[in-house]
């Protein structure tokens, strides 16, 4: 019985998304108040699309609510716009003029 060659598998190199990320610059992303988003839709879109825990999601609704802005969290670049992209197509969805902006930190 003879061996078949067998075959060198082809190598390829994929990068990592979070090392790219990493070398992004960073980007603070805030929260704009509006006298028509419930509350409750708020923290909902700071809990599952921020990440943030229930007591931060409130902490920063509130702060928008009685500053007219707030903080929410620094990310690189894509990774906030991404987030607010998908903020604002939720809000739109259901008819509120929620809105976040993003600035260099």
């Amino acid at each position: 019985m003879t061996a078949l060659p067998r075959a060198i598998p082809k190598i390829e190199i994929i990068e990592d998304q979070q090392e790219q990320t990493a070398l992004e610059p960073l980007y603070r992303v805030i929260i704009h108040n509006d006298d028509v988003t419930p509350m409750d839709f708020v923290v909902h879109i700071l809990t599952t699309i921020f990440m943030l825990s229930n007591p931060g999601a409130l902490e920063v609704m509130f702060s928008a609510h009685f500053s007219g802005m707030a903080y929410v969290q620094t990310l690189p670049k894509t990774e906030a716009e991404k987030r607010i992209s998908k903020a604002h197509f939720a809000a739109g969805l259901e008819g509120y003029p929620l809105n976040f902006s993003m600035e260099p930190e």
